[in-house]
């Protein structure tokens, strides 16, 4: 019988938000309850999304068409509240944890390497199901921001892994950029900030659109 061919990765590293970490929920969220706060109608899920990426006031304007002008400062000074008070709470995209957990079981080394801050990382883990999952992680305040190579360098050399069986996760140009300075075969994924039309000319062996697709990607692949 055949030999099943060895798998080509040791070392998976991933990028935090918008890779792992829903920010878009977050924002979401806080939009809602502001509006809610200031006594208007609650906008829906997509309605509060799609303002996303606007100036604040503006996004908040168009949320809550119902909130009169001379409430739009009160309406602001609460979503910072919110913000401020929910920005370190985890919310993860449905699937990403069986998916973690079913990698490590494998015997991956899992990394995170993100432009977050170690604080921030520290506490979005600390207070999150991903606790024990990671082997290591590299923030951007600690090495070098993408897409200088270092956090994966770093990582490769923790783990004695060479470059090209690190596989680099995530969802901007900047996280590809960063695993072609180090060497290293990246995935991308289209559900976070940047869209995947600027992914392929930084050559990702592959695109998820979904992370189910990203699940079966790694079950047939790695």
């Amino acid at each position: 019988m055949p030999t099943k061919p060895t798998r080509p990765f040791d070392l998976i590293a991933f990028d935090w938000d918008g890779t792992l970490f829903d920010s878009t929920a977050i924002i979401t969220r806080c939009i809602q309850a502001a509006v809610v706060d200031v006594g208007g109608r609650k906008p829906s899920d997509q309605d509060a999304a799609y303002v996303i990426g606007l100036g604040l006031m503006q996004a908040l304007a168009h949320a809550a068409p119902d909130v009169p002008p001379s409430k739009y400062a009160e309406l602001g000074a609460r979503y910072k509240h919110h913000y401020t008070t929910h920005q370190n709470d985890i919310s993860l995209f449905d699937g990403i944890l069986p998916l973690l957990a079913e990698l490590k079981a494998r015997n991956y080394v899992l990394a995170v390497a993100t432009g977050k801050s170690r604080r921030g990382l520290n506490e979005v883990l600390k207070t999150s199901e991903l606790q024990g999952l990671f082997h290591a992680s590299r923030t951007a305040d600690e090495t070098a921001g993408k897409p200088h190579p270092l956090m994966l360098q770093e990582l490769m050399q923790e783990f004695g892994v060479p470059a090209q069986r690190v596989l680099m996760v995530g969802d901007t140009t900047h996280d590809l950029q960063m695993a072609i300075n180090a060497g290293c075969p990246s995935v991308g994924v289209s559900y976070g900030a940047h869209e995947p039309a600027a992914f392929a000319a930084l050559k990702p062996i592959f695109v998820a659109h979904t992370v189910p697709e990203l699940h079966a990607w790694f079950a047939e692949h790695a």
